[in-house]
């Protein structure tokens, strides 16, 4: 049987005990300490009622024990946003067929003992949750054996075992935990948590990174903001020389920042990876010099054993153009759980049957002259403006490659006349005596006449954002309808 992560808990636990698994809150928790949890937890969750396991918390040494406790009694674990509204909470829960939920309270209840069920490879571990940023969230179960195929993968490419410690900033609902969480404990590496408390916080992300000095960072590219700025605040010469791999994923990093952040951290190999709750992580580029002068980070190369076609109008695109990307992975979800909504993205290719199992991404990437792929949009997010198609991302793009703007997204909103208009929200910077006039010529030098925003807001407070990191557009088009 395939050794899970409960069980390399257990066997760093019993070789190397007193190695730090956990960093939190300035202290450290042990493997020794973690497995101990870990069976105590995995007791408790014995006396609970059949069936997955709701975790409603934040990230805590305390959640994470209770997590592995349940994978350790054989246990799905649900894992939503705790942040969510309680009736959609509700909702997932029960379509997940949780019969318990487990709050931040539950967790501080001692328990003893031990159980240990067993485990099969198809099997699932977890159930996550889509972001809900572009609507109600779906259930993605994600089996063992594609877990244990992506944290061989991460260690491969980033040497999270002994002796290395790897940051995670996410939630722990986030796909990303299953790197920097997961993978990193499966490996026998150092965890360092960031206490949710801190998140929003760019200095003490800042001395969080000076004083733990991670091998490995992996963040949404809010994190990497938050923490330039701060160090621009302090106007000393920062760097942080012991992070060797610098990591954008679950959103787009702006071309623009790089070379402060090459400053920043002066050792590291920087890398953009792309992927879906769905599928996990599928693509990989490592940035080179001159990266900073494009409009968007290109893809890369698909993952090892991950199967890529970009499909347009009922074929394959071989050649330049656009078309919505339709992945298979070794780590991908076998499809959501117990809903109707988006269960057409999973299934046969829509092109060539294969036998295989594919996922429709709804991404739509463009591959140039050269064969590189970059990232054109969602095919949601793909409207008609005025009869003339327009791709939301390339006006974003175009937005931020103003010193300016900070943040920018665009978004189409319903309107009685023209069916839909062209709603454009900025973030600048305090110091930016930037205006709607200012700006609009700005865009009218780089963008077709359809995709100049109809109306614009301009302010100096962040985004809202998801748990996740990411832009709530869905708060952005209800402030937007009120107009």
């Amino acid at each position: 049987m395939t050794e899970t992560i409960t069980g390399a808990v257990e066997r760093h636990a019993a070789t190397r005990p007193a190695d730090p698994a956990l960093h939190w809150q300035g202290a450290e928790v042990t493997y020794g300490e973690l497995a101990e949890a870990m069976r105590a937890a995995a007791a408790g969750v014995a006396g609970l009622a059949p069936g997955p396991v709701g975790v409603c918390a934040k990230k805590s040494p305390q959640a994470i024990a209770f997590v592995l406790g349940c994978l350790r009694a054989g246990r799905t674990v649900v894992l939503p946003s705790p942040t969510l509204p309680a009736e959609t909470l509700t909702e997932l829960f029960e379509r997940a067929g949780a019969g318990t939920v487990v709050t931040a309270a539950d967790l501080e209840q001692a328990t003893t003992g031990d159980h240990q069920a067993e485990v099969h490879s198809d099997d699932n571990a977890f159930m996550l949750t889509t972001s809900g940023s572009t609507g109600v969230p779906k259930l993605v179960p994600l089996a063992v054996g594609g877990i244990e195929r992506f944290t061989g993968w991460v260690h491969d490419e980033f040497d999270v075992g002994p002796g290395r410690r790897v940051l995670n900033y996410s939630p722990l609902n986030f796909d990303l935990c299953l790197f920097e969480i997961w993978s990193t404990l499966r490996r026998g590496g150092c965890v360092v948590l960031v206490d949710p408390e801190i998140a929003a916080d760019g200095g003490a992300l800042l001395d969080l990174l000076a004083t733990t000095e991670p091998h490995v960072v992996q963040a949404v590219p809010l994190f990497y903001q938050l923490v330039a700025d701060a160090a621009d605040a302090r106007g000393a010469e920062l760097t942080l020389p012991s992070v060797e791999h610098v990591i954008f994923t679950g959103d787009a990093m702006t071309p623009a920042r790089l070379p402060r952040l090459r400053a920043l951290f002066p050792s590291t190999r920087m890398h953009n990876i792309y992927g879906c709750t769905e599928t996990n992580d599928s693509f990989r580029y490592e940035l080179r010099d001159g990266d900073e002068e494009r409009t968007a980070l290109p893809l890369g190369r698909p993952l090892p054993g991950v199967h890529a076609d970009l499909v347009s109008d009922g074929a394959i695109l071989t050649g330049p153009g656009t078309g919505e990307l339709v992945v298979r992975t070794p780590f991908q979800s076998p499809g959501y759980h117990n809903s109707s909504a988006g269960d057409g993205a999973f299934g046969d290719h829509p092109v060539r049957r294969d036998g295989h199992r594919h996922f429709r991404t709804g991404d739509l990437v463009r591959r140039d002259e050269h064969g590189e792929l970059s990232l054109a949009g969602r095919a949601d997010f793909r409207v008609k403006v005025r009869g003339q198609q327009v791709y939301l991302q390339h006006v974003e793009e175009v937005l931020l490659g103003s010193a300016d703007v900070l943040e920018a997204v665009a978004i189409a909103v319903p309107d009685e006349h023209a069916g839909k208009r062209l709603h454009v929200v900025v973030r600048r910077r305090d110091d930016s005596r930037l205006n709607s006039l200012v700006l609009r010529k700005y865009l009218a030098e780089r963008l077709p006449p359809a995709a100049i925003p109809s109306t614009l807001s301009i302010g100096v407070d962040p985004l809202p954002r998801t748990s996740t990191g990411k832009v709530d557009r869905q708060h952005l088009v209800l402030m937007s309808e009120k107009r």
